[in-house]
């Protein structure tokens, strides 16, 4: 079959096969129970700090964020922090993750997936793997993440900075279509 020269241009495979994944990054399967007046889903057990299933992470802080419908929050960057996140089941979120660490094996890979769309997970995002999200649920979105490191605005001691939202392109946060 011969195609048209514009389709020859266009034309690409569909990838099948399992996504590169960056070193560090962990999703890790939770279990919902649920009945029928709502479900309850266990996002760490703690034993001095430390989550099972996450090793050599140790919970420093709890957080919540909300972003509105079609809001992305692009690309937040710790050099010591370690961030794990979580979304709950009835929200759909974007996540695109970018490994920016110089000499990492696994040095400008790119992840890109949905949390929460009815699965229970935990992301672990490891230090200088560059992270955003987009909300793609019609409802405000949320995110319960843990911390290694407090919070501080403190210039002198604040470990998150920023790449631009478009750092990556600015169509990696559009929905595939097709």
């Amino acid at each position: 079959m011969d195609f048209s020269p514009d389709a020859k241009r266009a034309f690409q495979l569909q990838s099948y096969g399992p996504a590169r994944t960056i070193d560090g990054v962990a999703l890790v399967p939770l279990t919902r129970h649920a009945d029928d007046g709502g479900s309850l889903t266990e996002l760490a057990r703690l034993a001095d700090g430390r989550a099972e299933g996450l090793a050599d992470f140790v919970v420093r802080q709890i957080n919540f964020s909300e972003l509105a419908p079609g809001a992305i929050k692009a690309y937040h960057l710790h050099v010591r922090q370690t961030d794990v996140w979580y979304v709950p089941p009835g929200d759909r979120m974007l996540v695109v993750l970018l490994d920016v660490r110089h000499g990492s094996s696994t040095e400008g890979a790119r992840m890109r997936f949905i949390l929460g769309d009815g699965a229970s997970r935990l992301l672990r995002i490891p230090p200088g793997v560059a992270h955003g999200v987009r909300n793609v649920g019609l409802q405000a979105g949320r995110i319960v993440y843990l911390t290694d490191f407090h919070f501080s605005a403190e210039p002198s001691s604040c470990d998150e900075g920023r790449l631009p939202w478009d750092f990556a392109g600015a169509n990696v946060w559009e929905v595939t279509r097709g």
